[in-house]
């Protein structure tokens, strides 16, 4: 974060009224502290040694700064009204008129989290250790529209999703298709399948370079280690994270950090999983499906 990204930051975060200026310490110091902790992944302990204050100070601080940073989520995070279509894929051949109707991409990441022994197994998921499920939606601008933490680590994707859909706050997707699909071939598509399902992974691989800058950014939210604080602070530590995030992607992008982030999706492996959907769903899904991998097959061909 550059200076006047920062300066721009502790302005916001002075608004809210929650952070104060001190007699020993101003914003831009307790603002400091927290993007230490959140961007090192460090203690208390090494900030208030760094700072020369104590512990108690650092952490309500912390809490401060992190409580005056998740009141920006409605001016920070949100959500498309679908009435516009996006340019990126307005202005790209390869996407329009296809995707026409795509918000962006919806994805899941699990992030480690402390809790008792009792309930480490619920949240034993895909990891060795205890994790959240964290459910999220981005834009085409790689910025988060929709961000819900605080599931336990074994819950489904599928499970999580039809919840969103249903609450107060819920994510808003255009009707249609709730699936996505990752496999596709580096060699020329053979057929409409194939060249949907190339199109759609390479239009959807945003949500996977918008975890990935997410995850560099913040170490905090992508460490092995067991975090140093309580799973509900975490949660509000993600959500906070995905609010600087799009903050960040505004006023001070780091397009070398992208570039680290490509480089190393290029290397994993493919998952060719299918993702299980419910019937109905499956069969609307794969009507629309057919149609635009129709629709597409027909264009590439005959230019």
């Amino acid at each position: 974060m550059g200076p006047a990204a920062f300066i721009n930051l502790c302005e916001r975060v002075r608004a809210t009224g929650l952070v104060k200026d001190a007699f020993r310490s101003t914003v831009e110091e307790q603002v400091a502290k927290f993007l230490h902790i959140i961007g090192h992944n460090v203690k208390n302990r090494s900030v208030s040694f760094f700072f020369h204050r104590s512990g108690e100070t650092v952490s309500r601080h912390f809490h401060n700064v992190l409580n005056a940073v998740i009141m920006l989520e409605g001016e920070m995070l949100v959500q498309p009204s679908g009435r516009n279509v996006h340019p990126y894929i307005l202005n790209n051949s390869r996407f329009y008129p296809y995707f026409k109707d795509c918000l962006g991409a919806i994805d899941g990441t699990h992030v480690r989290v402390k809790v008792g022994r009792s309930d480490a197994p619920r949240f034993r998921g895909r990891k060795d250790w205890p994790t959240q499920n964290v459910f999220a939606a981005c834009d085409f601008d790689m910025k988060f529209t929709y961000v819900l933490g605080g599931w336990e680590g074994t819950t489904s994707d599928s499970r999580i999703l039809k919840d969103v859909l249903g609450r107060e706050d819920p994510l808003i997707i255009p009707q249609g298709v709730r699936y996505h699909l990752k496999k596709y071939s580096r060699r020329a598509p053979q057929n409409p399948r194939e060249l949907f399902n190339h199109r759609h992974t390479s239009l959807r691989n945003v949500i996977e370079r918008t975890f990935g800058v997410l995850k560099k950014r913040f170490p905090i939210i992508a460490s092995g280690t067991e975090p140093h604080y309580s799973f509900d602070t975490m949660t509000n530590i993600v959500l906070a994270c995905c609010i600087l995030h799009n903050f960040l992607r505004g006023v001070d992008n780091d397009e070398s950090l992208l570039a680290e982030v490509d480089r190393e999706l290029m290397e994993q492996p493919m998952d060719t999983m299918p993702t299980q959907a419910p019937e109905d769903d499956h069969r609307e899904g794969s009507t629309i499906w057919d149609a635009i991998a129709y629709e597409m097959w027909t264009n590439y061909t005959n230019n």
